[in-house]
């Protein structure tokens, strides 16, 4: 039976919901000379340099789960902005460490402020953000994040057993 009779699948409904917040957060940052991406990369730099992490652009793709080579490319270009430090690690010559500048704290925080009043009304039908509905949901995000995807095609890896088997 084709899943689109019985409505939508749920990658469907994350691939949505992502593209509804993204768009509602680039709208919401576009004042401030941001996009969403470029507000992601500074959220989470501002997040990691308040518990002392100078993180280096590898670490900082890999915490927010952009490609390295777009890390770099926004990276430049919050530099050139003026909202972020960018510096050769001492330790490893080929890895950049960032750092917000006071203009990109100033930035970042207003930005956070306005990114929190639009998740406090995405999850107000949850109850808000501190609800015990919002804390499951957030569980069962985080569940599936850490949920591994391989993207090959599940069909072929079980062709790929049974050829073995019968080697």
């Amino acid at each position: 039976m084709s899943s689109t009779a019985e409505g939508p699948t749920p990658g469907f409904l994350v691939w949505r919901l992502s593209m509804k917040w993204r768009v509602a957060v680039d709208r919401a940052v576009a004042p401030l000379g941001l996009t969403h991406a470029q507000y992601a990369l500074l959220a989470s730099l501002h997040g990691m340099g308040r518990s002392g992490e100078q993180p280096s652009q590898r670490r900082l793709a890999d915490h927010t789960g952009l490609e390295p080579l777009y890390v770099s490319k926004l990276a430049r270009a919050l530099e050139t902005a003026g909202l972020l430090a960018r510096t050769r690690d001492p330790n490893d010559p080929r890895a950049m460490r960032l750092s917000l500048t006071e203009q990109g704290r100033d930035v970042t925080r207003r930005a956070i402020g306005v990114v929190q009043g639009l998740l406090d009304q995405l999850l107000e039908p949850f109850g808000g953000q501190s609800s015990p509905r919002t804390r499951r949901f957030v569980r069962e995000l985080v569940t599936l994040l850490d949920a591994p995807l391989d993207p090959r095609d599940p069909h072929d890896a079980h062709h790929e057993n049974d050829d073995k088997e019968q080697s």
